[in-house]
């Protein structure tokens, strides 16, 4: 034996990580509130630039709208997403599987900038086509680890509680959805982080979000612009990122 106390590394490295999400997360909002304290900074590097500074609109609103669009993209993906893969596992709905799946699919891979260029003539600019953009966008990774997850759940457990005389959402809430619930919010992580990214774009169409100074800085040739944008818009995603590998640690070891 070599002296250490068993789940020590473990807390240890639990603890490095809460300090390195509550150092990001300051950053984040020091950013968020304080990019006009960084105009010098700005001016030195980007001499050339008459405005250096994006002062359209608050970062503090940019980010709060863009935390918008994907919080209600991203609950109609996992909403839908979840209860497709619940439905596909299902006796009643597992020869609809590959349908559903291929239709998820289909969605991702379908461009983004597609998407809006359809809805826009029927849900007008601004929010509503980049929320169905974004939501077709996030769905697969949902539906995939549902499906994956559920099916993870040992069939020798399933008979355990029926032999107990669970019904079938007794079984569903108790037993498989527990047991499958590390893996579905794997998908729901991957799902939010791509919208993180993917939400930019939705400033083509007049949604206002942190690709707002991207695209204005794309547009008249400011970097400075695309730095800022581009600087929120990473760090929003690597702290909602933790956040999620912290949800899926507790139910891996049921912290």
């Amino acid at each position: 034996m070599n002296g250490t106390i068993p789940g020590v590394p473990r807390l240890r490295a639990a603890a490095a990580g809460n300090l390195r999400l509550g150092a990001l997360i300051v950053l984040l909002v020091a950013l968020t509130l304080g990019m006009a304290q960084l105009e010098p900074l700005f001016r030195a590097l980007f001499p050339d630039l008459g405005n250096p500074l994006y002062r359209r609109d608050s970062f503090l609103n940019l980010m709060l709208a863009h935390i918008g669009l994907v919080l209600v993209s991203s609950l109609i993906s996992v909403v839908v997403g979840v209860a497709a893969g619940l439905f596909v596992t299902r006796p009643a709905g597992r020869e609809f599987e590959p349908m559903v799946s291929s239709l998820a699919a289909i969605g991702q891979t379908f461009p983004p900038a597609a998407v809006l260029a359809i809805a826009v003539p029927l849900a007008g600019f601004g929010f509503a086509p980049t929320i169905i953009a974004l939501t077709l966008y996030g769905l697969l990774p949902v539906i995939q680890n549902t499906i994956a997850g559920l099916g993870t759940v040992p069939a020798t457990t399933l008979e355990a509680a029926r032999g107990n005389g669970m019904s079938a959402s007794q079984i569903l809430m108790r037993v498989e959805l527990p047991l499958a619930m590390q893996v579905i919010i794997a998908g729901v992580r991957i799902s939010v982080i791509i919208n993180i990214g993917t939400a930019t774009i939705g400033s083509t169409v007049g949604a206002k979000s942190l690709g707002t100074p991207l695209i204005a800085g794309l547009v008249g040739n400011n970097l400075a612009y695309v730095i800022q944008g581009a600087l929120l818009v990473g760090l929003l995603a690597i702290v909602t990122d933790l956040l999620f590998e912290r949800l899926e640690r507790h139910y891996a070891f049921g912290d």
